[in-house]
């Protein structure tokens, strides 16, 4: 591979501003770490799925999904109701006060079940496509010949991220040490859901 710097600094600078603003896979990233329940796995887990997405991207997946409308259909409303489904269970969670920090794993949800909500909020989350593939894959077009670089860019602000921000939500455990904190952040994480559900079924 023919490594450019240059086009591996877009690369990265790009795919960092496209996953720094707060979402439903951050906001449970978030949660997940706070919690700090299988945050190796879930932040792996995140990092991979992007990796295999932006990659996808730049060897021109993005033409497939142009040419099928139907397939973004299907991601749109699938993805809006898991969100709107998970939104619910934060509200639940925040009227009863039953997210709350424990030291150890005693009720913690199983590694499995952890896994398949981080691929669910990835791989249903339309906006994921529309960065990863979509937009990274037709500015990668841009970096001829050495689009190989910027893509490896992309991937390593990914894995920057998701486990920065997983293991560096421990640094508010002190706040989320009260229960009332816990409420605050499942109804913030409930209206974000809801707010990007409804985005989805009823875009500008």
């Amino acid at each position: 591979m023919d490594f450019s710097f240059n086009s591996a600094a877009s690369g990265f600078v790009l795919g960092l501003s496209l996953i720094l603003a707060i979402g439903a896979q951050n906001a449970f990233v978030l949660k997940q770490g706070l919690r700090r329940e299988h945050v190796f796995w879930i932040c792996l887990c995140c990092a991979v799925s992007d990796a295999v997405l932006i990659l996808l991207g730049v060897g021109g997946f993005a033409l497939l999904i142009q040419n099928i409308p139907a397939l973004e259909s299907i991601a749109r409303y699938g993805g809006a109701l898991f969100l709107g489904l998970y939104a619910l269970l934060s509200l639940k969670s925040a009227w009863i006060g039953e997210s709350h920090l424990e030291a150890s794993n005693k009720g913690s949800q199983p590694l499995t079940q952890a896994i398949l909500v981080t691929l669910a909020f990835t791989w249903l989350n339309p906006h994921v496509y529309l960065d990863t593939v979509v937009l990274l894959g037709s500015v990668s077009a841009q970096y001829q010949p050495h689009q190989s670089s910027f893509a490896l860019g992309a991937v390593l602000a990914s894995f920057c991220f998701f486990f920065s921000l997983g293991y560096g939500a421990r640094l508010l455990k002190p706040w989320f040490e009260k229960p009332k904190a816990w409420q605050v952040l499942d109804i913030g994480i409930a209206l974000v859901m809801i707010s990007i559900a409804l985005s989805l079924v009823w875009p500008a």
